[in-house]
């Protein structure tokens, strides 16, 4: 009989028996199909596209999973390096030479996030396996327990002492008058930098920022109250100052009201002792050690991690604190890298640290206090002038780090990484994270050791590149002078009058 379809258009046939017709061949009849077949053709179309895309996904995770860290360095080792996936590598089109001088044959892999509570597994040294817990898309911040043995932590610390450590806190910053005068900035303009909202009058939390920025020191509200009445600046009393009173202030009126009362260290923005280890050939073992580590872990070409700074060893007695801070400044035109100032127009007025990474280890745990503060991380919006609001002032370590979003409690061994910048989407450094803001709580009880890796660029690719070929040109006549092949570290190069070598 002919066979019965799975739906019909609601005419009946009539069936005949088979010995009355002859064979015949088989035609397709001309249906419409139903609602139900049509479902039935979607449900299996869905189930094959679900089936092939959890096959991609399972072969992306796979690819993730077992690629291991590694040097990324210049395109003729893109595919040879197992430090990053595919996935980090820039678009064609920007590989090819965006300034005029340097074709871009560097890109920064970043690591991946997930989500926060993420673990992922990372190589770092031999017949060991880390792990590595993300505690914030913004800023991207990994920690890593047991980075560091004890027997590192030990040796650090003993190295630091043998050094000697000097006050980390400087009052004024070298040469700021001069900056002052090279700007040539009349009161009104200062004024309406100051202004944040433009509401034509300076707020408490308006000048508190630009002070610690500038001095370098710590100003509660009541502080600056207490400068307004000294110095006559605030004849009302309201705590605003509009722009004819600012004008009557000379630009270091506070500064030197602050000099004439004495500051306490409990009122600076930094309260610790400090000294740098140079990380380079002929330096002690651990310190190489430490430094091959980061560039594993980092997964940044080696030659932008030896051409960062020393590593910096912090000790905090009891009572130190570092009040919310960023570790590098956003970068303008009209602002320099600290590490590529050689590469850079020397008519450039400012300068800021370009501290693309900050490794932070610490090298014993501390008995009371001393967390790592995050007070906006993860927020979903930062807003500078509401950090200090009905005089909780969120930056300050010392009275109100148990409101920050995330604190590190300092656990010896452990590695704590985070980006102080994003992403510009081309394989280099794009605009500062806000949310990098962290600080030091204060130490309660005991003594607390740190040391801080960070790795210098430019994110300014020319400038940086610049600087690494003049670098390079350095090494080669020192090795000809010597009669060996040497290359000069960072610190001989820009910071010979800061640091002395180990």
């Amino acid at each position: 009989m002919i066979e019965p379809q799975c739906c019909d258009d609601g005419d009946e046939h009539e069936t005949l028996p088979l010995p009355t017709l002859p064979p015949m061949p088989r035609e397709r009849v001309p249906l419409q199909k139903s609602s139900i077949c049509s479902r039935s053709y979607f449900m299996v179309v869905m189930v094959f596209f679900h089936v092939y895309i959890i096959n991609v996904i399972v072969l992306l995770l796979y690819v993730h999973y077992n690629n291991g860290p590694g040097d990324v360095l210049a395109t003729q080792n893109r595919d040879q390096a197992s430090g990053g996936s595919n996935h980090h590598k820039p678009p064609e089109s920007h590989q090819q030479p965006s300034y005029s001088g340097f074709q871009r044959d560097m890109y920064l892999p970043r690591l991946e996030g997930i989500r926060v509570g993420h673990v992922q597994k990372v190589s770092l040294v031999p017949d060991k396996v880390h792990e590595m817990r993300t505690l914030s898309l913004k800023p991207l911040l990994f920690e890593i327990p047991g980075f560091l043995s004890e027997e590192e932590c030990r040796v650090v610390v003993q190295l630091a002492q043998l050094k000697g450590l000097m006050e980390s806190q400087v009052m004024v910053p070298e040469g700021q008058e001069e900056l002052t005068e090279q700007l040539n900035l009349s009161p009104d303009e200062i004024f309406n930098l100051l202004d944040l909202n433009q509401d034509g009058q300076l707020q408490l939390q308006e000048i508190l920022t630009h002070s610690r920025v500038r001095d370098g020191i710590w100003l509660t509200p009541e502080n600056l109250r207490e400068i307004y009445a000294g110095l006559k600046a605030d004849p009302d009393g309201n705590g605003l100052l509009s722009l004819e009173e600012f004008r009557s202030l000379d630009s270091n009126a506070f500064q030197r009201f602050l000099q004439q009362r004495g500051v306490k260290s409990t009122q600076l923005v930094r309260n610790s002792r400090h000294t740098w280890l140079y990380q380079g050939k002929g330096a002690h073992q651990v310190l190489r050690d430490l430094k091959k580590r980061v560039t594993r872990l980092t997964r940044l070409p080696s030659a932008l991690v030896d051409l960062s700074e020393p590593l910096q060893v912090v000790r905090y007695e009891q009572g130190g604190h570092y009040h919310a801070h960023h570790d590098s400044g956003p970068v303008y035109p009209e602002t320099a890298c600290t590490h590529t100032r050689l590469a850079a127009n020397t008519s450039t007025p400012f300068e800021t640290s370009c501290r693309y990474i900050t490794v932070l280890f610490y090298l014993n745990s501390v008995e009371g206090g001393g967390e790592t503060a995050f007070p906006v991380a993860d927020n979903r919006t930062y807003e500078e002038v509401s950090l200090i609001q009905n005089d909780v002032d969120l930056m300050d370590t010392r009275k109100n780090c148990d409101k920050s979003n995330l604190r590190v409690n300092p656990t010896k061994g452990t590695a704590v990484l985070w980006y102080n910048y994003l992403s510009d989407g081309q394989g280099w450094v794009g605009e500062q994270d806000e949310y990098s803001l962290h600080g030091g709580c204060v130490v309660t009880r005991g003594t607390k050791w740190v040391a801080n890796n960070w790795i210098n660029i430019d994110p300014d690719y020319q400038r940086q590149a610049r600087y690494q070929q003049l670098v390079s040109q350095q090494g080669e006549e020192d090795a000809e002078d010597e009669g060996e092949q040497s290359q000069p570290s960072p610190e001989q190069l820009h910071t010979a009058d800061s640091h002395r070598e180990l």
